[in-house]
This record gives C-alpha cells, sequence and structure tokens, in this order.
C-alpha cells in the first residue's frame, strides 16, 4: 500500500502558506495513525510518502518514499500509484486537490470515496444543496432570510472548497457578510455565506460502503473558537466523546441518510454538523477522506479502523461487474 498525506508528502512545496503550515501537524497525525493501523494488517506491507524524518519508518514493514525534487503532488502519486496494488490519500478538497488525485489513481487502486461524491462534497454549496434535496437539516445561505429576522441573527462566510476554518470569517450583520463574499469572489475566490448557527459543534465518524451502508464509529467533539476580529479558529477534537449514543438514535439515522443521499462515499469518511439547543443536527459539511478524529480512534474503540476499511475496499470489488 502507498500512503499519501498531501503536505507531509511534499504536495505544497517547499513554498508553504501560514494555513498550509497550520495543517502540517495535522496531516502528520493523520499520516502517523493511518500507517499505524495498516502496520498491524497481515499480509499489508505499507509504503508511506514523506519528506520529512517524522514518518514512523522504524513501525514494521513500513518504508518511507519521497517525491523527486521539483516532482508534483499528481505525477508522484501517479507514478507510486502505478507499483501498488492500494493508495490511501488524504488532501484537502480546496482547489481541487483531493479530486485532482483521485484521477491518478485506477478505482481498482483507490482506497476511499469515489470521484463523484469527492466531487460533491468538495463543494460546500453542492453538498448542501444535495443533503437538502434528501430532507436532510443542513447550514442556511444569508440570503435566506428577511431583513427583520437577519437582526437576530450571526453571519458566516467561508470558502466553497475550504478545508477547516481556514479564512473563515463570522460577521455581527448580513450585509457586512455579504459584502466579504463579495469582495472574496471579485478577487476569484469563491465563497458561501452563511447563517451561523448557534450550538455544539461535534462531528461524527463513519465507517461507508457499497449501497449507502454506513456505520456510525464515534461522536467527536470539536474545539471551535470565535476572535473578537471574527476569525474562527480550530483547536482539536475529542474523539468518541461517550455523552452521545452511537448506536441508534437520531446520529445514526443522519449518518444513514447521508450515506443515501451521496452515492459513492466509501470507507472513512467525515461529518461536521452543529446540534442545536433544540436537538436538531444541522450538517455543515462533509469531509470525504480521513479527518482528524481518526487520530486514536483504533485505540478508542479496541478495533482497527483502517482493517475495516480495506475490508469495504474488497468487497466492493468482488461485487463489482467484470
Amino acid at each position: 500500500m502507498f500512503v499519501y498525506e498531501y503536505l507531509s508528502g511534499g504536495g505544497a512545496g517547499d513554498d508553504l502558506t501560514a494555513d498550509d503550515i497550520a495543517l502540517l501537524e495535522q496531516g502528520r497525525a493523520m499520516r502517523d495513525a493511518i500507517v499505524d493501523d495498516l502496520a498491524h494488517v497481515d499480509g499489508v506491507v505499507v509504503n508511506c510518502a514523506s519528506v520529512d524524518a517524522g514518518c514512523k519508518v522504524a513501525v514494521r514493514r513500513v518504508t518511507r518514499v519521497a517525491p523527486d525534487p521539483r516532482e508534483s503532488a499528481a505525477h508522484f502519486v501517479c507514478r507510486q500509484a502505478a507499483k501498488h496494488d492500494c493508495v490511501w490519500v488524504v488532501a484537502p478538497e480546496t482547489n481541487g486537490i483531493l479530486a485532482a488525485l483521485r484521477e491518478c489513481v485506477a478505482d481498482a487502486r483507490w482506497i476511499g470515496c469515489g470521484a463523484e461524491a469527492i466531487r460533491i462534497t468538495g463543494s460546500k454549496r453542492a453538498t448542501r444543496e444535495c443533503l437538502r434535496r434528501s430532507g436532510i437539516a443542513v447550514t442556511r445561505d444569508a440570503a435566506d432570510c428577511d431583513a427583520g429576522h437577519a437582526r437576530d441573527l450571526r453571519f458566516v462566510v467561508k470558502p466553497d472548497d475550504g478545508a477547516g476554518a481556514c479564512e473563515t470569517r463570522v460577521h455581527a450583520t448580513r450585509a457586512s457578510a455579504l459584502d466579504d463574499r463579495a469582495r472574496r469572489q471579485a478577487r476569484g475566490r469563491e465563497c458561501v455565506a452563511e447563517i451561523w448557527e448557534d450550538g455544539t459543534p461535534l462531528s461524527l465518524s463513519l465507517l461507508c460502503g457499497q449501497g449507502g451502508r454506513a456505520e456510525l464509529l464515534s461522536v467527536n467533539r470539536q474545539r471551535i473558537d470565535v476572535t473578537t476580529s471574527g476569525d474562527v479558529r480550530y483547536g482539536g477534537v475529542d474523539a468518541d466523546v461517550r455523552d452521545y449514543d452511537t448506536s441508534a438514535g437520531e446520529l445514526t439515522k443522519l449518518a444513514r441518510a447521508i450515506a443515501r443521499a451521496i452515492p459513492g462515499l466509501r470507507g472513512y469518511v467525515g461529518i461536521d454538523f452543529v446540534l442545536r439547543e433544540d436537538g436538531c443536527p444541522i450538517v455543515v459539511e462533509i469531509n470525504p477522506r480521513v479527518t482528524c478524529a481518526y487520530v486514536g480512534l483504533s485505540t478508542a474503540l479496541g478495533r482497527n479502523v483502517a482493517a475495516e476499511v480495506l475490508r469495504q475496499h474488497e468487497r466492493a470489488f468482488e461485487h463489482a461487474p467484470p
């Protein structure tokens, strides 16, 4: 297997932006968690992409590989895919990065979501509309409330394809939010302006399989803060909090409804949502890849999540047409 995490694998090159640097540590942690799990699966030998010495190459059956100087992420992944039976990629949806890397790998080798699922979930607007058509509660566009109602609300502007809390800002008025969105769009950055949902920020970790099946692995608490200037800051995640029931109830129904609404969700999938005070979960975005909540999840659950992702992959091709 080839494991590739975009930032720690050199995808952004040497000129890392401030957002890249902030996400790099998270990327390494996700990469190492996947590698650790895979290293304990019989019959699996792992090559892990890394441009630094941080990769846990001491783990059995794991070897570090690196791109050639100035080699693009797409070329590197294509080259490695040809040498491996399976490829597991963690990359941001921003600027279509994950979608582009998906195109570099043949279906039979790719571990994770299908191309169409990545396309839909790579856009917050497309995700919102897709889920709304299935009757799932989602965030609301800033334009969807009248002026009188808007006085009692806050609003948030963020990239349509953004990762995490990068470039995300909360506004006290709808007018300010719409001005912010217009300025960003004038610079060529596609953004959404939405009503800010008050409540508890949480996420779901799902194991998705064929036919729209989904198992809710864990409910995770996200540490989200808003600065006095309105910038949204991500402070990490507490995985597998036991305050919420994962065996039944509304969150399990939500997980299954999302898997049915977006065909092609496969393997590990993350759902970000806000649980309002009235108990209604409002879906914010879908991550068609490993998220920070994966780190330590296998230990918390007492089961090897990566091994189960591989089993879902094998079952998909057992039932694929010749």
